[in-house]
């Protein structure tokens, strides 16, 4: 098997987390935007599903947090996720709310992948009702080889690869990352049928991601990505480790520390 297409391409890979956060409402289409205006050509985002079968691009199991309605998506419709204001909590300040009422929604997932057919996206499946129907939409729009999907549940990804017989690009589960990292401690790890390795720096009190989980996934041709990393200095730290991606929800940040270094691979960026 060759390189999947998500992952063929110059790293370290620049990947926009949940389109960035910082600046503009978490997982709408105007971070989404924003991060490719800066040149990303990697978003990431989350998968749920509403009662009548639409696949959102929410991270949430309820719509509380970020919006103005109330409610578990899965038992809600799509008609009533659509209405929801995306911005109605979003403060850049922790004060005032200026994009309230401003129009900007939830987006479906077609939304997500249909809007740049050049932009690759990383989506974690927050639910196991949402499994099937988001492989059923990322074969229909013709995005297969423009996704990794990921999830804490192994079995989730189990049935990933099943349902899309093995075509597209997977990350780790947290039991497979567990058995990962604890092989990593003499200079090995499996596959376990992945094809890239997605993990925080740190679970608790456990450092993950060190120079030997890194040299370990690398001698088993897997990337390591990780999440999520707003922080300049520890940036440059783990691009020093070697990574082959990072998640964060300061784009323009992370844009300036690789162009910085030479490691941006994106559009010029002028000075």
């Amino acid at each position: 098997m060759g390189v999947r297409g998500f992952l063929d391409h110059p790293s370290p890979l620049a990947i926009a987390h949940r389109g960035g956060g910082e600046d503009l409402p978490e997982n709408t289409m105007p971070a989404f935007e924003a991060a490719v205006a800066l040149g990303f050509r990697y978003l990431e985002t989350d998968a749920h599903l509403s009662s009548d079968g639409v696949v959102f691009s929410f991270h949430d199991e309820i719509l509380d947090r970020v919006t103005d309605r109330t409610g578990v998506v899965s038992a809600v419709t799509s008609s009533f996720i659509e209405g929801a204001d995306a911005a109605h909590r979003f403060s850049p300040d922790g004060k005032s709310f200026p994009l309230r009422g401003t129009g900007i929604r939830v987006p479906t997932m077609e939304e997500v992948l249909s809007r740049w057919p050049d932009v690759f996206v990383n989506i974690d499946t927050k639910s196991d009702a949402v499994v099937k129907p988001l492989v059923d939409l990322v074969r229909g729009v013709g995005a297969i080889d423009r996704v990794c999907i990921g999830s804490y549940r192994d079995e989730r990804l189990r049935r990933v690869r099943r349902l899309a017989g093995g075509r597209v690009c997977t990350s780790m589960g947290q039991a497979a990352i567990a058995a990962a990292w604890v092989a990593s401690r003499i200079g090995r790890m499996p596959r376990l049928r992945a094809d890239c390795v997605q993990v925080p720096v740190r679970a608790g009190s456990v450092v993950v991601l060190d120079r030997r989980f890194v040299a370990a996934a690398h001698r088993a041709g897997l990337p390591v990505h990780v999440w999520t990393i707003d922080d300049r200095a520890e940036m440059g730290r783990l691009l020093d480790l070697g990574v082959d991606g990072i998640m964060t929800d300061r784009p323009g940040l992370l844009r300036d520390v690789l162009v910085a270094r030479g490691q941006w691979h994106g559009p010029a960026v002028s000075s």
